[in-house]
């Protein structure tokens, strides 16, 4: 085995955008070329502007891949999710870069996973509703999807022909060499995905179905062998070293909505390794303690909280440490019959109180720094101040008392991060992307950190598992917006950072 290209990043050329793009390596000189991200045939930066599944044509001519540029930001349901849908459309270039053009596309389509045929005349792909995209990586909905194989001419981008019908998730087609039926029909393989079908199939019935739970297999040109991906999806422990892309900072895995206390103790929604309920823990993930079990008030559904759309979530510590705030009710889609109330608990578990009536369903709440006041999102009894009157929702205190972030709805399909001073004055949008720029929390030192879709899908939508929102970056910025960084560049969405000082894990 040979390392090819070392880096923890999808492609390594952060100042190029952190775009996915097709490269080219020479393996005799190591030398690098970027084919996508350049002048020629990037996209508009506004948009999604990815390019996918690169495939070499027979005789090493020609490069075919998927891309989703100049397509539009879209959310899911005819634009009412904020999660996007994907729309590819399949192109080519050469090796040196030139000869770009697009050789199919459908619009309302995703068509994925281009490959050559034997004699490099034909390309296939899968092809997909671009709706569709989203039930593709639910795995409620992923047996309900339906795809077909299509191939068209690679001179003319015509004579289009379909390969497949019926129902089923069909992906990853290749054509396999000197393979026919009886009657002379080329042998295309692929695997159909979720659902009681899933597994290698072949278009010609010369060779029969394989049930397979796998993913992005590659056959050898004689159909005798498949090389494949086999992904699992166990949860990770608390404080599982990752990556690190800043070599200033150790990378760590966490539970949701991660909070330090100002004596340095960690607070939690425990939603992968338990039943969403509040718990603490040292910042070194010793001395688990559990403070509010969500199911102890009888306001929760079990069976949401086993979806993850109930439970007790946003923990926000009491500036003194005695007090943690939380939302205790339904989430997300389920908000929408459901119920929610702001609860704050001592944060030694001995005792809890509802803060609001659940009349109106409220959450996400945060201490200010003084511990006089808890902002919160309203969907009251006590002092409430209206803050804002808009789409508005996850606010979250600054250190220093001065401000508030949160996220807001700017359009149909569309999310920024915003700030507010307390008082209800000093409207600030800090992002525009166009993107969703969503979920901002405050660092120690007073910066916002937050997760975006800026940067575009990493792969195809089509092929992930178990999964909302298939990409999301973790970004850092000032307070006024300025000096943007990327934290993380993954495949998958990336959320809830929080910075730990070193004082508290010595």
């Amino acid at each position: 085995m040979e390392e090819l290209v070392a880096t923890p990043s999808v492609e390594d050329a952060g100042a190029l955008g952190h775009r996915a793009n097709v490269w080219v390596l020479d393996l005799a000189t190591g030398e690098r070329r970027n084919l996508t991200g350049t002048a020629d045939v990037a996209g508009d930066p506004s948009k999604p502007d990815g390019h996918f599944r690169p495939s070499w044509s027979p005789d090493g001519g020609w490069i075919a891949f998927a891309s989703d540029r100049n397509t539009e930001w879209r959310g899911h349901d005819n634009g009412t999710g904020w999660e996007h849908t994907q729309e590819l459309s399949v192109y080519v270039i050469r090796p040196d870069g030139t000869g770009f053009r697009r050789v199919a596309t459908r619009t309302g389509y995703c068509l994925g996973s281009p490959k050559w045929s034997p004699d490099g005349k034909r390309i296939v792909y899968y092809e997909l509703t671009t709706e569709d995209t989203w039930g593709a990586h639910r795995p409620e909905s992923v047996a309900g999807v339906t795809s077909q194989l299509v191939s068209v001419d690679f001179e003319t981008g015509a004579d289009r022909v379909e390969h497949t019908s019926g129902p089923g998730l069909k992906m990853f087609p290749q054509w396999l060499d000197n393979n026919h039926n009886d009657d002379g029909i080329a042998n295309i393989a692929y695997l159909i995905k979720g659902g009681d079908s899933e597994g290698y199939h072949y278009t010609s019935g010369a060779v029969p179905a394989v049930a397979a739970a796998v993913r992005s297999p590659t056959w050898s040109p004689d159909g005798r062998f498949v090389v494949y991906e086999k992904v699992g999806f166990a949860a990770r422990p608390m404080e599982k070293p990752l990556w690190s892309w800043d070599d200033d900072w150790e990378y760590r895995h966490t539970d949701v909505f991660p909070q330090l206390s100002l004596q340095g103790r960690l607070a939690i929604t425990q939603k992968k390794l338990g039943n969403s309920s509040i718990v603490t823990v040292n910042p070194d993930g010793s001395d688990l303690r559990l403070v509010f079990d969500s199911s102890s008030t009888g306001e929760t559904d079990p069976a949401l909280v086993a979806k993850g759309l109930a439970g007790a979530f946003q923990p926000s510590w009491s500036s003194d440490g005695q007090w943690i705030a939380f939302g205790l009710g339904s989430w997300f889609q389920s908000r929408a019959t459901g119920k929610a109330r702001v609860y704050r608990a001592a944060s030694n578990g001995s005792a809890h109180e509802a803060l609001t009536d659940g009349t109106v369903h409220s959450g996400f709440p945060s201490y200010s720094p003084d511990g006089r006041s808890i902002v919160f999102r309203e969907w009251g009894v006590r002092a409430v101040r209206v803050l804002t009157n808009a789409t508005d929702n996850l606010p979250f205190w600054s250190p220093d008392g001065g401000r508030i972030a949160f996220t807001r709805k700017t359009s149909a399909t569309n999310f920024d991060v915003c700030t507010i001073r307390p008082d209800g004055s000093g409207l600030r949008a800090l992002t525009s992307s166009g993107a969703s720029d969503a979920h901002a929390v405050w660092s120690h030192d007073g910066r916002i950190l937050y997760s975006s879709g800026m940067y575009g899908f990493r792969d195809e939508a089509a092929i992930y598992d178990q999964t909302f929102q298939p990409y999301g970056q973790i970004l850092v910025m000032d307070a006024d917006g300025s000096n943007k960084q990327m934290l993380t560049d993954s495949l998958w969405e990336d959320s809830m950072p929080l910075y730990v000082p070193n004082e508290f894990l010595m």
